[in-house]
């Protein structure tokens, strides 16, 4: 359920800063404050565990020698003087 927050003494700074966010982005200064909000408390990261089972899951799915470091390595170095 939504609650109501109430933020005081705000720096002009801030202020200004969030007022041309929300100009810029179309929104509410209440809207563009809990989407600022939601970014920073909420952030979309995968844990390391995760993250490393992605890239086995990923890694397996590949046809046998469709990763050859060497061959990257290669094209990687290619073009460079």
């Amino acid at each position: 359920m939504p609650t109501t927050l109430t933020l005081k003494n705000i720096p002009d700074e801030v202020y200004e800063r969030l007022k041309g966010a929300a100009a810029m982005h179309r929104r509410s200064l209440n809207s563009e404050a809990i989407v600022c909000l939601e970014t920073v408390l909420t952030p979309g990261r995968i844990a390391p565990g995760e993250r490393l089972a992605r890239a086995r899951a990923l890694r397996t799915g590949l046809k046998p020698g469709a990763f050859d470091a060497k061959a990257i390595d290669a094209l990687k170095r290619q073009g460079r003087a």
